[in-house]
């Protein structure tokens, strides 16, 4: 039976690549996912209560001081 050329062998490839693609997706979901939920606060305090424009502002300037401060903690175990 014929054998299917390939250049790949198990066990063989350098993971780094890998490990810094998911790094990166990590890093850009984690700070996505904070510019979202406070677009989402800003916007839903703004026009759907009575709060106003500052009335959602103050919450979302808030609520991104606690999360850059949250996320930008390191974890001693991290390299």
């Amino acid at each position: 039976m014929a054998e299917t050329a390939s250049d790949y062998h198990h066990g063989d490839q350098d993971p780094s690549a890998n490990i810094v693609s998911y790094k990166l997706f990590l890093d850009l979901a984690k700070w996505g996912a904070l510019h979202l939920a406070v677009v989402t606060l800003v916007l839903t305090l703004w026009f759907c209560t009575g709060a106003g424009f500052l009335g959602g502002l103050i919450p979302g300037i808030v609520l991104m001081g606690l999360g850059i401060w949250l996320f930008r903690a390191r974890h001693h175990d991290e390299p």
